[in-house]
């Protein structure tokens, strides 16, 4: 197949990088300038052939779960970077562009999570059997962007930089009240609360997550100061001096926009700070990869600064704050996919080796968007008051410089008057 009319076009759309492809009848094709790592892909059967041309979204993901096609030479990641390098950004051949648009044109109506349907959605990927996360995420379990501050070279860095950075922008003091929104497994609610001599609450609709967090609390003698609620954060109706949500708003969908920002503003007191911290794109809205919104995170949508800014206009808050965290995260996902490499018979005997490959898939394919594609993280930091914050950010920055080590961090909470 790939010989006659499928080659022909693939010649034509793989100019760049050095890709082999050895197809159902064993012939192999050379793909490319030869440049780069080489990758060789050899297809089990005429029908993956097909499958991948006609819709390589969704299908390069199945048909590599399924046993479509190996790859025998390179990775996942040397094999969707040759894609990226001759596709683009997109991914989208012509004649999957349509179909694109159509899931953007109805992106509305496929994520409007409401509470049920965020419950399944969160069911679906946080609470798998937590020895999986155990293989490849930092001691503290923080599944989100790390911060990859000058100097910083491995994960559990990453991750405590990372929550010295929010900690910093949130412009803590000793025995105010924080809302952590989707707090996962607890580490940046406990850290705050650690650190700062603040009380918390968490709210996660995982019910992995749910007891993970409680039991560390307990475990840390921070049941007084720190709690986790299996509750949808549309269901509180409390004031808090300060907002946090660490990769939650992922999940919120663009039809929930509205009624998120909304709830942030009800539940902020009125001098309060609010810091949201989630994955997004910088060049245009669009829908996410087909083949990750099915099979990884279901009811997901990135949303664009387009999107964001005219919601918090309209409901009032100040923007007071946006940093645009670039390659981050691409750091973090390689740095996951090591760890996971390197214990990946743990998760084959947890689940199994059909599940391995499509987790190493997702990780390797989001490293790709992050590292050449149009993904990013977005920091906000919201107020309902113009003057909640000092009107420099020299405080972020001097906070931040003395979080240098876990022991000054007391002596930094609430230096300000």
């Amino acid at each position: 197949m790939i010989r006659n009319f499928l080659h022909r076009v693939l010649k034509r759309t793989f100019i760049l990088g050095s890709l082999e492809l050895v197809d159902a009848d064993g012939v192999s094709h050379h793909l490319g300038d030869g440049s780069g790592p080489h990758v060789r892909i050899r297809f089990a059967s005429h029908r993956a052939e097909l499958a991948v041309f006609l819709d390589p979204e969704m299908k390069l993901g199945e048909e590599y779960v399924d046993g479509g096609y190996v790859i025998e030479e390179g990775t996942v990641f040397d094999f969707l970077w040759v894609l990226l390098r001759n596709v683009g950004d997109g991914g989208h051949t012509s004649w999957t562009k349509v179909a694109a648009r159509l899931r953007h044109a109805f992106r509305r109506f496929a994520d409007n999570n409401d509470p049920e349907r965020a419950r399944a959605n969160v069911h679906h990927h946080y609470d798998l059997d937590g020895r999986l996360y155990n293989l490849f995420l930092d001691s503290d379990m923080q599944y989100s962007c790390g911060y990859f501050a000058p100097g910083i070279t491995s994960i559990e860095e990453a991750q405590l930089a990372k929550k010295k950075h929010i900690a910093a922008k949130l412009d803590l003091r000793a025995g105010q009240r924080i809302l952590d929104i989707g707090s996962g497994w607890g580490g940046l609610a406990l850290y705050l609360a650690e650190q700062f001599d603040v009380d918390v609450t968490g709210v996660t609709l995982s019910d992995e997550q749910y007891r993970v967090s409680n039991e560390r609390a307990k475990q840390r003698g921070l049941t007084d100061q720190v709690r986790f609620l299996l509750k949808d954060y549309r269901q509180l109706d409390e004031k808090w001096d300060r907002i946090v949500s660490v990769g939650m708003f992922e999940h919120v969908g663009l039809s929930r926009y509205e009624e998120f920002f909304r709830q942030v503003d009800a539940l902020l007191a009125p001098d309060g700070v609010a810091l949201l911290h989630t994955i997004a794109k910088f060049k245009g809205p669009g829908p996410i990869n087909a083949w990750m919104k099915r099979y990884i995170f279901p009811g997901s949508y990135l949303p664009t600064l387009s999107e964001l800014a005219p919601v918090i206009e309209k409901q009032g808050l100040w923007l007071t704050d946006l940093e645009v965290l670039r390659l981050h995260y691409a750091e973090t996902l390689a740095a996951w996919n090591r760890r996971f490499q390197t214990r990946r018979a743990e998760a084959a005997r947890i689940y199994d080796e059909r599940f391995c490959k499509m987790w190493e898939f997702y990780l390797q394919l989001c490293e790709v968007a992050f590292r050449g594609m149009t993904l990013c993280v977005f920091q906000l930091q919201l107020t309902k008051e113009i003057g909640a914050l000092p009107i420099t950010r020299d405080y972020m920055l001097d906070t931040e410089r003395r979080l240098v080590t876990p022991t000054n961090l007391r002596s930094v909470a609430g230096t300000r008057a």
